[in-house]
C-alpha cells in the first residue's frame, strides 16, 4: 500500500535564522530530517511530501531535496494563504508566520490520495516509531486515525524546560485528550505544568506524550476545510498572532466523537536541538546509532 510521509518544513528558516543554519547532526553532514526519511523508506513509506515556504523552495531543493528526490517520489507544497477567504487574504497579508500546522496540512491537500504519517523538519524520531508508524497505515480506517506516543523521559534535555503534549487515554488507549504543557526534568520525575489551566504536578517518566508523528487518512482534508474558515472568523481580531493547530483540532474532533485516535507506543528515544547545547548531545546520540550499524556513516551513498 501507498503511504505518503508529509513533513512539516514551513517553519524551519524562521527558527534556525535561514535554511542555510540548519544543524549538520550527521558525519557526512546529513540533517535531522534526513534521518526521518531514510527510516521512513526503510519503514514502508513510498512517497515524501515537504510544506515549505515559497520563497525557501530553491534553496531548501538545493540543501535537502536533490538528494532525497533520488531514494523516493518527493513532492513539494507552499504554506501560503491561496486556501484562505478574500476577505481575509488582506487581514493577513503582514503576516510572515506560518498559519499553524492544521494549516500546512490543510496546503497539502491536493498531494495527498492516500494513509499518510506528518512529523516535523527538524525533530529526530527513531526507526522504531516510523516502523509503527507504516505498519499502523498498511489498515488504516477513515476517521481512525494514530499517535506515535513516546515515553516523556526518552524526549527531554537537561538543558531547560520544553513543550509537550500530555496524553490522556482511555483503557483501549484511545486518545482522550492532549493536556499541552511545559515540563521539566526534576530527578527521575518531570514537573508539568499545564499551559492552558492552572496548577502543577510531577509525573513519571512513562508518562506518553505527544511529538507531532500522526497518522491519517485522506478524510482529514475535509474536516480541516470545514474549520478553518471557522478558525479565522473565530480569530479575525487576532490574525498576526492565531495558529490553526493540528492537537487543538484533533482534540475537538475527538470530543464531538467523529474520530477515534489509537496511542501507538514507541520505544524510541526523541531528539531534537531545542536549545543550542542539545546539538553536542544529538551529534552523540547519532553518533552511537551509526556504531551500533543502526545508520550507516554515510546515509546517501551514490
Amino acid at each position: 500500500m501507498k503511504k505518503t510521509l508529509l513533513i512539516l518544513a514551513a517553519g524551519m528558516g524562521s527558527r534556525y535564522g535561514g535554511l542555510k543554519q540548519i544543524e549538520k547532526i550527521g558525519p557526512s553532514g546529513e540533517f535531522i530530517i534526513d534521518y526521518s526519511i531514510y527510516d521512513a523508506k526503510r519503514a514502508g513509506f513510498t512517497k515524501v511530501v515537504f510544506i515549505i515556504k515559497k520563497e525557501n523552495y530553491e534553496l531548501f531543493k538545493e540543501t535537502v531535496g536533490k538528494r532525497v528526490e533520488k531514494q523516493m517520489e518527493t513532492d513539494y507544497v507552499f504554506q501560503n494563504n491561496d486556501n484562505v477567504k478574500e476577505e481575509y487574504k488582506k487581514l493577513l497579508q503582514d503576516r510572515t508566520k506560518p498559519l499553524g500546522t492544521a494549516h500546512a496540512i490543510l496546503c497539502a491537500k491536493d498531494k495527498i490520495k492516500e494513509p499518510f504519517a506528518i512529523i516535523n523538519a527538524d525533530d529526530f524520531y527513531g526507526y522504531d516509531a516510523f516502523q509503527k508508524a507504516a505498519e499502523y497505515l498498511e489498515h488504516k480506517e477513515e476517521k481512525h486515525y494514530g499517535l506515535i506516543a513516546y515515553h516523556l523521559g526518552n524526549t527531554l534535555t537537561t538543558n531547560g524546560s520544553a513543550k509537550r503534549g500530555i496524553c490522556e487515554f482511555n483503557q483501549d488507549k484511545e486518545l482522550i485528550g492532549l493536556v499541552e504543557s511545559k515540563v521539566t526534568l526534576k530527578g527521575q520525575e518531570v514537573e508539568v505544568e499545564p499551559l492552558e489551566q492552572e496548577g502543577k504536578w510531577t509525573t513519571s517518566r512513562e508518562t506518553l506524550v505527544s511529538m507531532n508523528f500522526l497518522l491519517f487518512t485522506p478524510d482529514l482534508f475535509q474536516e480541516l476545510e470545514e474549520r478553518f474558515p471557522k478558525f479565522l472568523n473565530k480569530n479575525k481580531n487576532n490574525l498576526d498572532t492565531c495558529e490553526f493547530l493540528i492537537p487543538s483540532v484533533l482534540n475537538d474532533l475527538v470530543k464531538e466523537k467523529k474520530i477515534t485516535i489509537d496511542i501507538l507506543e514507541t520505544t524510541a528515544t526523541w531528539h531534537g536541538v531545542t536549545y543550542k547545547e542539545d546539538k553536542e548531545l544529538v551529534v552523540n546520540a547519532i553518533n552511537k546509532l551509526i556504531e551500533e550499524k543502526v545508520y550507516p556513516k554515510n546515509l546517501w551513498v551514490e
